[in-house]
């Protein structure tokens, strides 16, 4: 059998073993990296292996050390599982190996991105002219878009930053939500923009529009950009986007939108109401590997302005082949490129437009049984007002909130994270998986159940 083909074998029966066992496995990893790095053997070897032996060490001594990310228990971060044919499309994306970056080298790869750009904008209700770029993730997309944003300030300032850079330049204000997301301050320390300007937000992470108002009054008029956010990340609550854009608007501000879950609200009908006005900002970022589940990593950046993008992302070089129709090299940063919009493609034909909005329905649904059930418990809060995909609760106090969440970890049916809010720990529970079932749901609500009980 030929090498390639005999690992790939392997490999396929680990993963199908794999895939098997999570309905019923802990969702906690069994072993420590020590043991793992015994297991994979220290010592490089002298010479080569059967490429099949590999895999199966690979496998054999990792597989203990695996948190089940993908089980429909997982609820410790926003981490989408792997649907079907997405997962299956990534196994091609490897076997293709194809350099991403150019429409006349790569035309299946643009072929796919061009129509999942496409679709994503109509299931997401953006400007259909939109640019559509595919990012490792919402860091990198929160980057694109606002590398775009800054340059575009700051060119009806007056200022050429690519020709220039930002010495010399005026200085461009950044004002978000003091609930927004730690991606967002990466990706303007990434852009030399420093720490924004935070401006006042309500109890579930809304920025005020009318701080916001107000701040951007007393900054004048020089260059700036507004960050808002769809889908805080414990309360899942949505900014005001009609009165936060207005606002903005009328200081001459490039509005971003962080979405990494959130934007995703606006393909079902039942919950797009929360995303209103949304599509009236410059640029939005969202993740797939988060509410669509195609496997990690996948970012999505959607600027309004296709030239905004191009000037901020476009490469050029003499050894290039350069389309005319522009490339996927001029959506967002190079070394961000792989296969990716083959796994986003492959879902969006896999589930089609009532399964994208089903998914995120029942996402919510599951959501809103975790916070009926907590509700229920001895000395259990529910502390969202309006429950998204995200459930936080505390649980009569720290210490006890904490022993919750240790007797959770020991127990294993599921995995919840924990987290501070407003000053004091909580369990943050994050319902982002296809795959969940009420039978899981069911299951770690007992877990939960038991664990407060036994925490006293």
């Amino acid at each position: 059998m030929d090498p390639r083909e005999a690992a790939l074998r392997q490999a396929y029966d680990h993963a199908v073993r794999w895939l098997a066992s999570l309905p019923d496995r802990p969702v906690p990893a069994r072993a420590e990296v020590d043991e793992i790095v015994r297991a994979l053997g220290a010592d490089l070897p002298d010479g080569p292996g059967r490429p099949a032996d590999v895999v199966d060490l690979l496998a054999t001594a990792c597989e203990p050390g695996l948190t089940a990310f993908p089980s429909g228990r997982f609820y410790g971060f926003v981490v989408g599982g792997t649907e079907p044919a997405a997962l299956a499309a990534d196994w091609l994306v490897s076997a293709w190996d194809q350099n991403c970056v150019m429409r006349t080298v790569a035309p299946a790869y643009t072929a796919a991105e061009d129509l999942a750009g496409t679709w994503l904008l109509d299931l997401l209700g953006l400007p259909a002219d939109s640019s559509v770029g595919f990012t490792t993730g919402a860091t990198m997309a929160n980057f694109t878009c606002l590398a775009a944003g800054r340059d575009e300030v700051l060119r009806r300032a007056g200022w050429n930053a690519a020709r220039d850079g930002l010495n010399g330049g005026p200085a461009v204000r950044v004002l978000a939500g003091e609930s927004r997301h730690m991606a967002v301050d990466l990706a303007l320390r990434y852009l030399g923009l420093g720490r924004p300007e935070l401006v006042a937000a309500d109890d579930q992470g809304r920025i005020e529009a009318g701080a916001l108002r107000r701040a951007l009054a007393d900054g004048g008029r020089g260059p700036v950009i507004v960050v808002l956010q769809a889908g805080d990340v414990h309360s899942g609550a949505f900014d005001p986007f009609t009165e936060g854009v207005r606002a903005a608007r009328e200081a001459g501000a490039w509005v971003h939108v962080d979405g990494a879950f959130g934007l995703w609200a606006a393909a079902s009908p039942r919950y797009a109401h929360l995303t209103a006005g949304c599509a009236d900002a410059d640029s939005w970022a969202t993740d797939a590997h988060k509410t669509l589940n195609v496997p990690y990593d996948c970012g999505l950046a959607i600027v309004r302005d296709p030239s905004a993008v191009r000037a901020a992302m476009g490469e050029r070089g003499d050894y290039l082949i350069h389309h005319a129709h522009g490339d996927p090299i001029d959506k967002v940063p190079e070394l961000s490129r792989r296969g990716r919009a083959f796994t986003v493609w492959a879902a969006l034909r896999s589930l089609g437009r009532s399964g994208v909005a089903d998914l995120v329905e029942r996402l919510c649904r599951h959501a809103g049984t975790f916070a009926t059930g907590i509700a229920g418990i001895d000395g259990a809060t529910v502390l969202n007002d309006v429950v998204f995909t995200q459930v936080c609760a505390e649980f009569g106090g720290d210490e006890r909130t904490d022993r919750v969440l240790a007797r959770l970890l020991d127990d294993g049916t599921a995995w919840i994270s924990g987290s501070t809010w407003h000053g004091r720990r909580i369990m943050r529970i994050s319902v982002s998986n296809w795959s969940t079932t009420d039978d899981d749901v069911r299951r770690t609500l007992d877990a939960i159940r038991r664990a407060a009980g036994a925490a006293g």
